[in-house]
């Protein structure tokens, strides 16, 4: 049997589009931190719990996957593009986090964008 030869590089390092800063750290050059890696909030564990999971389901299958603001339905079978939202913010207090009456479905985009500005303003 023959032996193998190594395959020569296809291509050569490119060099990086985006200056980075001092530390290799884009963030110093823009200003802008990256949300995504920011530590969520203290309550967010309560969101992976399986106690939310079946009342958030149980809450847009009560409103028939529609959007309480705009009307609009979920085209997910599982209503993954619905939020079940907290009418009043519960900051951690999981009796309210677990409140069935505080809860309605949103549809995301009335979710991300005016629900999110309103509780903005209010702080």
């Amino acid at each position: 049997m023959g032996r193998l030869k190594a395959l020569p590089p296809r291509l050569s390092a490119l060099p990086p589009r985006l200056g980075l800063g001092v530390h290799g750290d884009r963030r110093e050059m823009t200003g802008k931190r990256d949300r995504r890696h920011e530590p969520q909030g203290k309550w967010h564990h309560l969101y992976c719990k399986a106690r939310w999971q079946h009342l958030r389901m149980s809450v847009l299958k009560a409103a028939n996957f529609t959007c309480v603001r705009c009307s609009s339905i979920s085209r997910h079978p599982k209503g993954s593009d619905m939020h079940a939202d907290h009418i009043v913010a519960h900051r951690g207090d999981e009796a309210l986090f677990y409140d069935r009456s505080n809860l309605q479905c949103l549809c995301a985009r009335c979710h991300n964008s005016d629900k999110q500005r309103e509780e903005r303003a209010a702080r």
